[in-house]
């Protein structure tokens, strides 16, 4: 695994916006082309491996919460409980999520945490960096399935999906981009703006009122909890992707289950409930926080933090990644899973790298490619 810089294509600006990026330069450049990370094809195949093994570890974390009722862990609320533990018996579609993971080539992969119900950074992942690497560096590979992996699944699926979204650009474009697979693979689809959707008194309904039967949200489950129509979740016959007991996996409560489950395993990193010695390294995270907001990295003698509005609440403490600056950048893998087959979920990758050994909402997407 090495950095490697590289002129930006003439015109990159048009040819990302042509590719639905357009938020590659929100007041600083989020889109950087000049440079790619370079692996080989051992390097990607255990980057694979370790996806796949940590999303069945994570699966059996579900089974675990659910069987030995850990929701009040993880700040589950009562009412929750009936659609998680009803979407895991049912077993309805589930689309997509992102292992972040901290790697410099050497040893194995380490989890930092599991983007499992509102992962974002998927456009970037699976098609602008493929055009930039068809133009560029054709004759090499790309680990990077995932525009295929989504219509394949997508035609699991039957009939009308609608795509709500909040009023955001990079939220917005995320969703019109899943929507599109989702046409693709042949389904109908409208998108709206989430907060749009309707209560009648009976059921869930679109801009139009009609009934709403299979919906994506790109919208936290925990931010749905706290809504006015939350009360009305658990009697609704609406297929929500991703579904209830997706919150289970995208709370950062997981990853002291994970370790009590699967003590010194390879690919995690101890995490617990208590804030250790001070003469260690490791990470304060709030448990529902996002985008690297609130986050304390501790190492003896030197604090990092970041602000933002997730200072409140329950944090969970996870030991200090080995991390490895590459030009002066720390990068974060992405590694995406699509559906949940066992052993063969991992789709793909994506890397975003930062300043600072925190990856933040202002960290750059850097492709990659592999020899």
């Amino acid at each position: 695994m090495r950095r490697v810089a590289s002129p930006p294509r003439p015109h990159w600006q048009s040819k990302v916006e042509s590719a639905g990026l357009i938020w590659h330069t929100p007041g600083q450049p989020y889109w950087n082309e000049s440079a790619f990370y370079e692996f080989s094809a051992a390097e990607v195949d255990a980057l694979e491996a370790a996806t796949n093994e940590l999303e069945a570890m994570s699966l059996a974390a579900v089974q675990h919460i659910i069987d030995n009722r850990l929701y009040a862990e993880l700040g589950i609320p009562d009412f929750a409980i009936p659609p998680i533990e009803n979407s895991w018996n049912a077993e309805p579609p589930s689309l997509y999520g992102r292992f972040d993971l901290a790697w410099t080539g050497e040893g194995a992969p380490k989890l930092l945490e599991y983007n499992a119900d509102t992962p974002t950074s998927l456009l970037e992942a699976a098609v602008v960096q493929w055009y930039w690497h068809e133009e560029t560096h054709r004759e090499t590979g790309q680990f990077n399935s995932i525009h295929e992996r989504l219509i394949a699944l997508w035609k699991e699926f039957t009939g009308h999906v609608d795509f709500c979204a909040m009023h955001d650009a990079e939220d917005e474009m995320t969703v019109a981009y899943l929507m599109d697979t989702a046409l693709q693979a042949c389904l109908t689809a409208t998108m709206f703006p989430i907060d749009e959707i309707g209560w009648d008194g009976e059921k869930f309904t679109s801009p139009e009122d009609r009934p709403l039967t299979t919906v994506f949200k790109l919208y936290p489950w925990e931010w749905m909890l706290r809504e006015e129509f939350a009360k009305h979740l658990i009697a609704s016959d609406v297929v929500w992707i991703e579904p209830a007991w997706k919150m289970l996996l995208s709370n950062k409560g997981l990853l002291p289950i994970l370790w009590k489950l699967y003590p010194n395993h390879e690919n995690l990193l101890e995490a617990g409930w208590t804030q250790p010695d001070a003469g260690r390294a490791w990470v304060r995270k709030p448990m529902l926080g996002r985008e690297g907001a609130n986050i304390t990295m501790h190492q003896p003698g030197r604090d990092i933090e970041t602000p933002g509005d997730y200072g409140e609440g329950t944090f969970i403490y996870q030991d200090l990644a080995p991390v490895k600056s590459f030009d002066g950048k720390y990068p974060v893998i992405g590694s995406w899973v699509i559906g949940h087959e066992p052993g063969n979920s991992s789709a793909g990758i994506g890397i975003r790298e930062s300043d600072i050994p925190i990856t933040t909402n202002l960290s750059q997407f850097v492709p990659h490619l592999f020899v």
